[in-house]
């Protein structure tokens, strides 16, 4: 192996210190229960004490994860989490490690006084159904009336637009129209926020109460506002000044996850945040929301993918690496660089600003400013209204039901010309496809890789442009999944050296910033949710560099793939991983946890179906996965076509209803959509599974049961769920959906990879981002099996649960946390980190203080 070994890693405050394989024996009765457990999970009479747990005896994570907590529920025995597992890979060393380990604590704090107890987590806040009940019945209530103001001003619009004389003059008014229309969408916001909160301030307030409304309204509202469309643009950061933040001069934001108690948000000159970073300035926890304050101090560094909790901080210089988080009470000093979940210091000079700053004044951003709104204002907003009239004039019968007179409903002629129009919607699918091949690797030749450019020019403009139009999720999610995803990936730019096709190369989450700096090895497979960090930003520039992803990998789920990744050939980068960027090129190992420890490579029960990779039995069972996803494609398209087509006939029931109605029909229009389209996915979901219900799994990529499971995951479709969360009636769709879940659960968005195999007890706490997986692949083998969430628990913030886990009741799992498979967390009991494990104090951070 080539890197650092597992024995050298830093240690957690609660971890233990002690030696390393061949110290000294232990005590005899430390290393025998422990013995003695591991042989009754694994089911063998004895175990020896120096054989290695996956290279000797065969056990694999999962054994391993159990092992762990059958040890925690012994009182005779210390507590064991995963990474003494790794780091101590014998009883032997286990048990000398244990018996020798005392608490250490970092540098930065003391530890706590002996007398000081760990304050308990606060009881779950359980909401009374009268006071849910309203909470849900005032949130309709709200969407309605929205509804109706959009309706009124869209009918007044497009009746004022369509009173023009000639074609220049539709044009004015369509321009004056959009300017006033976005001011008014993108002032209203504000506005509301000003009249219903005023100013934020750190508090607490239960959920499902009046205070959680007001909370949720202006949540809601600010993040629909259509100045998220400019993340990344100076406009952006004035939005959250008029919001409130305490936003510097020269900052430059590109998440997309909007803060909402932005009062609290304080941000100093020259500070980039970029893309998937969580700065919310509240929390859910135990049935509450909390709100606090994130502090970040001039010319700070926040990486991608990475999540702050309340009460955090980094001082003047500080850097956050990749997939890192603070927990609530930590505060980086001054020009340190920390990293991991939670984050500690680097012990490292590595440098995340890996971009030289360049000339960017304030007459560059607003000169940026001003064609970002010109090009909205007099071409998109004038191309949409006048697409409508295009439609109108190529479409007669649809035009026909705005006149008065007899309904063209009535005639089958009309049904016909519907059919048509929506038919001409999925033309575009090609269209799409020759677009991404040739206008983006164009443009890309204006960029050169490993040059820096100024943010706000014609490059960033371009660069952007590229991101937008090749990162298309509808695309990567039809040939996903599939041999087809390395055609269209190729198509885009990427370099995949000699593919060797195994039918699951990528998932159906794969992201970039370009695509022609993207390299993946052969004989790679990706899971899914990878997002390659091929662009370095400032917050004065940015320049592009080739990110390079070994040979014979295999990269889990939700990983951020840095240009400056330390991994080479033949590496597994488990889910959530932070690949390291400083050290020694890793090959030949596992990396697991942030910051990233050695693993090995590969387990016994990994190599199960090797036998299916190559030779006379991978063509023929390659050709028959290749037919099953290719109909698994079909039926994508012809689930969202047909979507479409009703959504094509409710438009035209609505502009039939206008002259009798008015505006509300309209409005009606928007909520029949809404609610139909609720209804619609929620049966196709159920369809595909009626006859083949989701059931654990260990099986092989070719087993017509994984198949059967990628067309669960991609045929039907999850995006309307974004407009419940934080509402009653998301809990309402997960139980239409098969999720066995109980009463007041409170899901702030929350994905469940498999529904029907999740349980999820009364007042649970799911934040967002938070993930319940029900499944792991591993090269070509691949696993499921059921969680249980029990009542009362949390998952925090970007917190990701995996299969066959178990939460006891209150158990609290912290902010960006990946809890493994098989683990099983106590009653009451508080886990963080990746690997998470069992912490001290209510908050994570408390550890750290």
């Amino acid at each position: 192996m080539v890197g650092k070994p597992v024995e050298e890693l830093t240690s957690y405050p609660e971890e233990s210190s002690a030696g390393r394989c061949g110290v000294d024996a232990p005590a005899p009765d430390v290393e025998g229960a422990l013995a003695a457990t591991l042989a009754e999970v694994m089911g063998t009479g004895q175990t020896p004490v120096d054989r290695h747990f996956f290279d000797d005896l065969g056990a694999d994570s999962l054994v391993m994860a159990h092992f762990c907590a059958r040890v925690r529920k012994r009182a005779d025995l210390p507590p064991v989490s995963m990474k003494d597992i790794y780091r101590y890979p014998t009883i032997r060393a286990l048990a000398t490690a244990l018996a020798d380990s005392t608490p250490s604590f970092p540098a930065e704090a003391p530890p706590p006084a002996p007398a000081a107890a760990p304050a308990p987590p606060p009881a779950p806040a359980f909401a009374g159904t009268a006071r849910y009940v309203l909470c849900g019945a005032l949130q309709l209530l709200t969407f309605l009336g929205y509804s109706c103001l959009v309706a009124v001003l869209t009918a007044w619009g497009y009746e004022w637009i369509a009173a023009g004389t000639g074609l220049f003059d539709s044009y004015l008014r369509s321009v004056l129209w959009g300017a006033a229309g976005l001011l008014l969408l993108c002032a209203f916001p504000v506005l509301v926020k000003w009249v219903l909160i005023g100013r934020w301030k750190p508090q607490q307030f239960p959920v499902w109460s009046l205070p959680y409304v007001r909370f949720w309204v202006v949540k809601t509202l600010i993040r629909a506002n259509p100045l998220v469309v400019f993340v990344g643009s100076p406009l952006y950061t004035l939005y959250l000044r008029a919001l409130g933040a305490k936003i510097g001069r020269g900052v430059a934001v590109f998440s997309r996850n909007v803060p909402v108690c932005t009062d609290l948000l304080a941000v100093g000159d020259g500070t980039v945040i970029r893309k998937d970073s969580f700065l919310n300035c509240y929390r859910a926890q135990a049935g509450l929301i909390e709100t606090g304050a994130v502090v970040l101090g001039q010319n700070v560094v926040i990486s991608e993918a990475t999540v702050l909790d309340i009460d955090t901080a980094l001082g003047d210089g500080a850097q956050l690496g990749h997939a890192s988080s603070l927990h609530s009470g930590q505060m980086v000093p001054d020009g340190e660089r920390w990293h991991g979940s939670p984050a500690q210091r680097t012990g490292t000079e590595v440098d995340f600003r890996a971009v030289d700053p360049a000339v960017c004044g304030a007459v560059r951003r607003t000169v940026h400013s001003f064609l970002q709104l010109a090009t909205l204002l007099l071409l998109y907003v004038p191309l949409a209204v006048g697409g409508v009239g295009i439609l109108l004039a190529e479409a007669p019968q649809l035009s026909a039901v705005l006149e008065p007179g007899p309904t063209a409903l009535t005639h089958g002629t009309f049904y016909v010309d519907a059919l048509v129009v929506s038919l001409l919607f999925f033309a575009a699918v090609p269209l799409g496809l020759l677009f991404q091949a040739t206008v983006p690797r164009l443009l890309s030749r204006t960029i050169t890789p490993g040059k820096v450019y100024p943010l706000y020019g014609f490059h960033y403009g371009v660069h952007r442009l590229i991101a937008l139009t090749t990162n298309r999720k509808f695309l990567m999610r039809l040939f996903g999944d599939s041999s087809a995803i390395v055609h269209y990936l190729r198509c885009l730019g990427y370099d995949l050296s000699r593919i060797e096709q195994t039918g699951s190369n990528f998932g159906t989450e794969v992201k970039h910033e370009t695509p022609y700096l993207s390299s993946v090895g052969s004989g790679t497979m990706v899971a899914d949710g990878l997002s390659v960090m091929n662009a370095d930003f400032s917050d004065t520039s940015f320049r592009v560099s080739r990110t390079s992803i070994g040979p014979r990998n295999f990269l889990g789920n939700r990983i951020a793939y840095p240009s400056r990744g330390k991994t080479g050939d033949n590496c597994l980068l488990a889910t959530k991983v932070m690949v390291p960027v400083d050290g020694e090129v890793r090959e030949g190992v596992g990396l697991l946890g942030s910051p990233s420890f050695e693993i090995p490579r590969s387990v016994q029960r990994d190599s199960t179906f090797d036998q299916l990779k190559d030779g006379a039995q991978l063509s023929r069972h390659l050709a028959a996965k290749n037919r099953h996803n290719a109909a698994t494609m079909g039926l994508y398209l012809l689930v969202r076509w047909l979507y479409f087509y009703w959504f094509t006939l409710l438009v035209a029931v609505s502009a039939e209803l206008y002259d009798s109605l008015g505006a509300l029909a309209i409005a009606l229009g928007n909520v029949l959509v809404l609610l139909s389209g609720v209804i619609y996915f929620v049966l196709v979901e159920r369809i595909v599974t009626v006859f083949r219900p989701l059931v654990p799994l260990f099986c092989s990529i070719y087993d017509p049961r994984f198949w059967r499971r990628e067309r669960f995951w991609k045929v039907p479709a999850e995006t309307y769920l974004l407009l419940f969360n934080g509402t009653p009636f998301k809990n309402l769709i997960w139980r239409l959906l098969g999720v066995r879940i109980g009463s007041k659960v409170f899901d702030d968005g929350c994905y469940l990879t498999e529904r029907t195999l999740v349980a999820i007890g009364d007042g649970c706490t799911l934040n967002a981002g938070s993930v319940v997986q029900c499944h792991s692949q591993e090269d070509g083998t691949f696993k499921s099996d059921r969680s249980t969430i029990a009542a009362g628990c949390t998952l925090g913030v970007g917190a990701f649960v995996h299969y066959g886990v178990a939460m006891g009741d209150g158990a609290v799992l912290a902010p960006d946390s990946f809890l493994m498979k098989g683990e099983a967390v106590p009653p009451d009991a508080h886990w963080g980190g990746n690997p998470a494990r069992q912490i001290c104090g209510r908050d994570a951070g408390e550890g750290w203080r």
